[in-house]
């Protein structure tokens, strides 16, 4: 197994502390737990060298291994609190699953459970953007609503309006203002040198794949029922 001549990584990160959904990881979307959803399309992507779930929680840990991941490992505390860094607990997986594994991975793609409704050909897409350009990495990323824009957002001050960009009056159309893109955690990819040497993702050399459609990202209730509706309606 490989891609493109590369060891690849999946790592699952699934911290058992989540505030918005408490034990989000295990809420289900379509009768399938959010960790169930990330093992099953690590499962299609035959060329995944390991697949590996990172958490700090039994309960959650057990889940994965009934979902086929490999939990070789529990992530210590100091990589599952709220003010530890993806990109931490990341590079904490890659070294632990390096060691439990006896062998060096050239790159990993991370694929959060709290965005379920991924496809396997969304994770190729990503990685292979990623190598062909022989970036450092690459994020899926989805264009922002014209409303959420930069020159759109107001902030208070002493109670009145004012526009947050310098020129925001000036942008009564949407058509006026540049396309922007925010990163939907449909997928990241990166090599070994970004994440285990420099701890960097989006910072230096990383591509933007562009995803269309809807994208259901879980932090609080709503957004699970969104993605419920997306599930059931098959939009996902």
């Amino acid at each position: 197994m490989s891609r493109n001549g590369l060891s690849v990584l999946a790592v699952v990160p699934a911290r058992g502390g989540s505030k918005g959904i408490p034990r989000k990881n295990l809420c289900k979307v379509a009768g399938k737990s959010l960790v169930e959803r990330a093992a099953l399309v690590a499962r299609a992507l035959t060329w995944l060298d390991a697949s590996v779930l990172s958490t700090d929680d039994p309960e959650i840990a057990a889940e994965g291994r009934r979902c086929g991941l490999a939990v070789p490992f529990l992530r210590p505390a100091e990589y599952a609190s709220d003010q530890a860094t993806g990109v931490a607990a990341w590079r904490h997986a890659w070294l632990e699953s390096e060691a439990s594994f006896g062998r060096r991975f050239d790159c990993s793609v991370l694929l959060q459970p709290t965005t379920p409704l991924r496809r396997p050909e969304d994770v190729a897409r990503t990685l292979d953007a990623m190598m062909q350009g022989r970036h450092l990495a690459a994020a899926t990323v989805s264009p922002v609503p014209g409303h959420f824009a930069p020159q759109k957002i107001l902030r208070l001050r002493d109670g009145l309006l004012e526009f947050l960009h310098s020129d925001g009056a000036r942008h009564s159309n949407r058509q006026s203002i540049p396309t922007y893109y925010s990163r939907n955690g449909l997928c990241y990819a990166a090599m070994r040198e970004a994440v285990v040497d420099r701890m960097e993702i989006v910072e230096s050399d990383c591509v933007g794949v562009v995803t269309e459609g809807h994208v259901a990202n879980i932090d609080e209730p709503i957004d699970l029922a969104f993605a419920e509706f997306l599930a059931q309606k098959g939009m996902a």
